[in-house]
């Protein structure tokens, strides 16, 4: 078990280093980027990451929105992150579902997350 970040940015103008140094102080033993806007389907970071992610392994990110532009995109991503097993943290939000506790509450499963459209 691992714990792996996930840090982007919209933009090459824009720094990932706060997201960076947050995930860092997270305990976040690799972390992946992409200066690419979250409307994008194709961001190597996120491909990275889902491919390297594995049951058990923690997923830290700065906020929420830093998995996709749109409810859907960030409900897309963490249904990928559920069905490979991994735990999903999100400092800005306070979600971590890498603690007993939330793991054993049903209301704070991924799967109270809407799906469908937009």
């Amino acid at each position: 078990m691992s714990t792996v970040g996930y840090a982007r940015v919209s933009t090459d103008h824009q720094s990932l280093e706060a997201q960076h140094d947050a995930l860092t102080a997270a305990g976040c033993e690799r972390i992946f980027t992409d200066k690419l806007s979250g409307t994008r389907d194709d961001r190597p970071g996120l491909a990275g990451l889902l491919d390297y992610t594995r049951t058990g392994d923690v997923v830290v990110v700065v906020a929420l929105d830093r998995l996709g532009r749109s409810l859907s995109g960030i409900i897309r991503t963490v249904e990928a992150l559920t069905e490979a097993g991994a735990l999903l943290r999100s400092l800005r939000e306070g979600i971590d579902y890498s603690t007993a506790t939330a793991r054993c509450s049903p209301a704070s499963s991924p799967r109270w997350l809407p799906t469908g459209g937009s």
